[in-house]
């Protein structure tokens, strides 16, 4: 029976280098505040970023610099050690697994800038094992590789082990239907949208040229944020000019917030009440921690120039809509906690997260929809987000689209 930990020596260390980011970060947060209270005569008016002055400046200067000290000790003492605990790891347990992608969704952007060693890389993955791109490799790892392939990539916060619910995963049903190699896509998604846009794209680039078989076909299917990273890559590898989206026949969309989720735009919201007051300001930056992939779901943003270009947290910022991959059926599936159409609600709460409009790429001024036909259009209903990964009537609309 393999051994599967859910936690190891590594894993202390990535957590050390956090535990240290974030008292740094909360003692300049207090010294923000402690100086925007001081300065200011009143609860209004503009705030200030300076660090304080005198001996409350040095305290803090203190305090920030004992904190690397002794985290910059601890690391190095941890760096030692690993090594030597950690020379044959377990198997990763579903429970770490999960933990690992719901702190990536969070804080994946900060962890990767950190070379924290809690941050994810992005691979292919069967069976929560990554695969190594070579022709050997591939086909030692996956004997029946056969010429359909079918790529399923996770949403926020999540990772490739959970395609698997209620003892059902859609990747090995059509496997069994239709004849299909599945592979899972496991990344950051903390990262931003068009950052795993262009790792995936040369992924794919890198597959193809390996692939053990001559492929025949090539299926992407998306769960949320999946779904833009999707629409990413196929935008920066026809831009690449790679030979992968000649293969690529169908992609298909699960709940994947086209144009946005309301509950980050709400987040965002947050931080302008907060950066009215010179008292609360600071308050803001707690805010501002989530990770670049969450921001990214505001308006459904899948391009570098969605955020290159100024503050990424600015209220008011747009995203340029990016249509859908030329010469390939495309497929949005969308579900409403409503129990039918036209039920109160249906619009405004959609399936918990993303409204049903943005899972289908409509846009109510019918100047930036995605124009899925409507025969590629499937809506179910007394259903939430994450029912689209194991309901029944989910796999069977996939299995008439993909057979």
């Amino acid at each position: 029976m393999t051994r599967q930990s859910h936690i190891r020596p590594a894993d202390i260390r990535g957590f050390s280098r956090l535990a240290i980011d974030a008292t740094i970060g909360l003692t300049r947060l207090v010294e923000n505040m402690h100086h925007n209270i001081t300065r200011s005569p009143g609860p209004l008016g503009k705030h200030s970023q300076e660090p304080t002055k005198g001996i409350t400046g040095m305290v803090y200067r203190t305090i920030q610099g004992t904190t690397r000290l002794v985290g910059s000790g601890i690391d190095a003492l941890l760096t030692q050690l690993v090594p030597l605990l950690d020379k044959e790891p377990a198997a990763s347990s579903s429970a770490r697994e999960a933990l690992l992608a719901a702190l990536n969704g969070v804080l994946g952007d900060h962890l990767a800038a950190s070379e924290n060693p809690l941050a994810i890389p992005m691979t292919l993955r069967r069976n929560g094992r990554p695969l190594v791109l070579t022709s050997q490799d591939l086909a030692a790892d996956i004997p029946d590789a056969g010429g359909k392939i079918l790529l399923l990539l996770h949403g926020l916060c999540m990772n490739d082990l959970q395609w698997l619910r209620n003892g059902h995963d859609h990747g090995k049903a059509l496997a069994r239907a239709a004849g299909f190699t599945p592979l899972y896509l496991h990344y950051n998604s903390g990262q931003h949208v068009s950052s795993n846009g262009h790792a995936f794209a040369d992924m794919l680039e890198t597959l193809m040229q390996a692939w053990p078989v001559p492929v025949e076909q090539l299926v992407i299917v998306g769960h949320s944020m999946g779904g833009l990273v999707a629409r990413s890559a196929c935008h920066y590898g026809q831009l690449a000019g790679h030979t992968w989206p000649k293969h690529l026949r169908q992609l298909v969309f699960l709940g994947t917030p086209h144009h946005g989720a309301p509950l980050e735009r709400g987040g965002n919201w947050i931080n302008v009440i907060l950066e009215v007051s010179p008292y609360t300001a600071a308050l803001a930056r707690l805010g501002k921690i989530r990770s670049a992939g969450i921001t990214d779901l505001r308006h459904g943003s899948i391009l570098d120039e969605d955020w290159q270009h100024g503050d990424r947290f600015a209220h008011g910022r747009k995203r340029k809509l990016v249509p859908l991959p030329e010469g390939v059926p495309c497929y949005a599936a969308g579900v409403a906690i409503a129990k039918a159409a036209g039920d109160p609600g249906e619009s405004l709460l959609g399936d918990g997260l993303v409204p049903l409009s943005s899972a289908l790429g409509q846009d109510k001024d019918k100047c930036g929809g995605l124009n899925f036909p409507d025969s590629r259009q499937w809506v179910g209903y007394g259903m939430n987000h994450m029912d689209l990964l194991d309901s029944a009537e989910v796999y069977e609309q996939l299995r008439n689209w993909l057979s």
